[in-house]
């Protein structure tokens, strides 16, 4: 193992789904792999050995980045340990479940998604990535329809996706790529297509001249899109 791994990569709500394919793709000798979950620690844990069993470095880091306390905390560790973060994957969502205020996606899909990426641009060095995952569902939203119950999960994370557009400048002047990959519908669980997404989201962490915009997936979707 490496005492000083060339790229460190933070990928948010890694533990499952998505997140977990991400981390596990990214698994290699010169990659230190940090494992976000907002509060099961042990599926973490499973996903960081899964990196490590195939060559790579991870550790896990449990904060719920809906809470601004708990998120500067866990950029503090990230500072104190490695001093720097290469990339980071903004794959974290929510609003799928039943919520009594929508407030509560806008403050996770959006607002949490902005923080976090200000507080991880001291980190960061030229070159550095954000990755912002999303669906093609609220990529598009609202000049296409979306399933019933998921407008406003669609709505948030557009709102996230903007105000991440907004930084672009600051983003540009640092020399840090902003990349937003979109693919079929996320729910936090398996789903058709994940390996397929996963690889896409990794590749904007690694490939040279980043897009702006990757899609994955449901071409059907796109060519009415």
């Amino acid at each position: 193992m490496h005492d000083a791994p060339a790229r460190i990569v933070l990928v948010t709500g890694a533990s499952r789904g998505v997140g977990a394919e991400v981390a596990r793709h990214l698994a290699s000798p010169d990659t230190h792999v940090l494992v976000n979950d907002r509060e099961n620690a042990d599926r973490a844990e499973t996903i960081t050995a899964a990196i490590r069993h195939a060559g790579g470095q991870a550790s896990t880091l449990t904060a719920d980045i809906s809470d601004e306390a708990a998120t500067a905390a866990m950029m503090d560790s990230v500072a104190a340990r490695f001093g720097r973060l290469d990339a980071l994957v903004l794959n974290a969502s929510g609003g799928f479940e039943p919520v009594a205020d929508q407030g509560d996606a806008m403050r996770l899909n959006r607002d949490a998604q902005r923080r976090l990426a200000q507080l991880a641009l001291p980190l960061m060095p030229v070159g550095g990535r954000i990755i912002y995952v999303t669906s093609h569902q609220a990529h598009f939203f609202p000049n296409k329809a979306v399933p019933k119950g998921y407008a406003g999960v669609a709505a948030s994370k557009r709102a996230g996706e903007t105000a991440l557009y907004k930084m672009r400048s600051a983003l540009g002047r640092l020399g840090i790529h902003l990349t937003v990959v979109s693919g079929d519908m996320i729910d936090g669980g398996p789903m058709p297509g994940a390996h397929e997404f996963a690889d896409a989201i990794v590749g904007a962490t690694r490939t040279p001249h980043p897009p702006s915009i990757v899609y994955a997936g449901r071409a059907d979707y796109l060519q009415t899109a």
